[in-house]
C-alpha cells in the first residue's frame, strides 16, 4: 500500500480561504512568505508559500482566486487545484508553481487531519523520530569559518550544510576538515538565473570531495568533466534543485545513493509521498531540505523529517536560526517533534 493511498481518501470540507503575510530579516535578504489558511467545519488547516519574490507574494494575497470550496477527499481537492490559477501571470521561476501548490496542498492535509481528529503519524502508521538538523549557511566573502565558530559558540555541537563558492581555498578546506562539523556541501550547480547561481568548476568540486571525505556533495553542475572528476565520489553525490518528482529521480545521470527531499519542490502531496516510497524501495538515503520557511511550513518539514528521515543531516533547523538579529538563544538538536491532538503538526504559538 503506497503512502499516498493512506491519505488520498481522507475527507475535508473547505468553506473559506485566507492568506496572511509573514516576513523576517534573515541577514542576506528580507524574507517574505504567505500563510494559506483553509477553514471548514470549525477547523482550519495551514500551509506556507515559500515563493522567493516579495512582490509576487503581495500579488498573491491581493489576487481574486477562484478557490475550490465544498466537500472533497484529498485526491479530489488536489485534482480541483489543477484548474485553479494560483499566479496572475507566469512567475519569474517555474519552480514557484510547485512552491505555491505545496502551500495549498499542505493546508488541505492539515485541515483533513484536523477534521478527522488524526495526526499524520497516526494516519500513516509511522513513529516519529527525533530530528537531527544542520545549520545552513555560506562562508561569506572572503570565505572564512568565522560565522561557523560564532554559531558553535552559541550552540555547541552545531553541524552544518555549507553553500560552496569558487573562492574556497585549500587552507580553508583543510580548516573545515579539521573542525569535523560539516555534513553537506551544496554546490548550487543546478540553478539558472537566480541569486544563488554559482560558476561550475569540476576540478574545484573534486578538491572539495577530496578535502572533506565524509560530506555529502549536493547539486554539482553535471557535465562530462564533472562526471570524470567526481567518478570516485558518486556514492556521496546528492540532488536537490532538479528533483520535483520520481521521474526526475529516474532521469538522473546515475542511480543516487542519497537524496535531498525538499517537500515544497514536489508541489503535490502525491508527488512528495511517491518520492518517499521511491527512495525507500531503491535504498536511497534521504535528508530534508527547507526554503527559509518562517512559520508553519518549517514545522511541517520537521514533521516529515521525523517520520521519514529523522537521523539525517536535515536542513530543517528551527526558524530562530534564520533571524539575523538572534545570536543568543538558539535551540540545539535533535528536535523532538511535537504532535498535537490532530493535524499535520503543532502550530506556532
Amino acid at each position: 500500500m503506497s503512502t499516498w493511498s493512506k491519505l488520498a481518501g481522507m475527507r475535508l470540507t473547505v468553506e473559506a480561504v485566507e492568506l496572511e503575510p509573514r516576513s523576517l530579516n534573515v541577514g542576506t535578504f528580507h524574507r517574505h512568505t504567505t500563510i494559506v489558511r483553509l477553514s471548514g467545519g470549525g477547523y482550519d488547516g495551514c500551509g506556507e508559500d515559500v515563493t522567493y519574490d516579495g512582490e509576487e507574494q503581495r500579488r498573491f494575497r491581493n489576487a481574486r482566486i477562484a478557490w475550490p470550496c465544498g466537500a472533497f477527499d484529498l485526491a479530489g481537492f488536489s485534482a480541483a487545484l489543477d484548474e485553479v490559477q494560483l499566479f496572475e501571470r507566469p512567475p519569474q521561476q517555474a519552480m514557484y508553481l510547485d512552491y505555491r501548490r505545496w502551500a495549498v496542498e499542505a493546508a488541505a492535509l492539515d485541515l483533513a487531519l484536523r477534521q478527522a481528529n488524526a495526526t499524520l503519524a497516526r494516519q500513516l502508521g509511522l513513529a516519529a523520530q527525533p530530528v537531527r538538523f544542520v545549520a545552513s549557511m555560506g562562508l561569506g566573502q572572503p570565505p572564512s569559518t568565522d560565522r561557523l565558530r560564532e554559531l558553535m559558540a552559541c550552540v555547541p555541537g552545531t553541524r552544518f550544510k555549507l553553500d560552496w563558492n569558487p573562492g574556497w581555498s585549500r587552507p580553508l578546506l583543510d580548516e573545515l576538515e579539521g573542525m569535523h562539523v560539516v555534513d553537506v556541501v551544496d554546490f548550487k550547480g543546478a540553478y539558472t538565473g537566480t541569486p544563488v547561481d554559482t560558476v561550475p568548476d569540476a576540478t574545484l568540486y573534486r578538491g572539495v570531495a577530496e578535502a572533506l571525505p565524509a560530506v555529502i556533495l549536493e547539486d554539482p553542475k553535471w557535465s562530462d568533466e564533472a562526471a570524470a572528476e567526481l567518478e570516485p565520489f558518486r556514492d556521496r553525490i546528492s540532488w536537490d534543485a532538479p528533483i520535483h518528482s520520481t521521474g526526475d529521480m529516474e532521469a538522473l545521470p546515475f542511480a543516487p545513493r542519497v537524496m535531498n527531499i525538499k517537500p515544497s519542490r514536489f508541489g503535490t502531496l502525491e508527488r512528495l509521498f511517491d518520492a518517499y516510497d521511491y527512495c525507500n524501495r531503491h535504498g536511497i538515503a534521504m535528508y530534508g531540505g527547507g526554503q527559509f520557511e518562517l512559520d508553519v511550513g518549517r514545522l511541517q518539514i520537521q514533521t516529515l523529517a521525523s517520520l521519514f528521515h529523522g537521523d539525517a543531516p536535515n536542513d530543517t533547523s528551527p526558524v530562530a536560526y534564520h533571524d539575523a538579529g538572534n545570536h543568543e538563544v538558539l535551540p540545539g538538536g535533535p528536535l523532538d517533534t511535537a504532535f498535537g491532538v490532530s493535524g499535520f503538526t503543532e502550530r506556532p504559538s
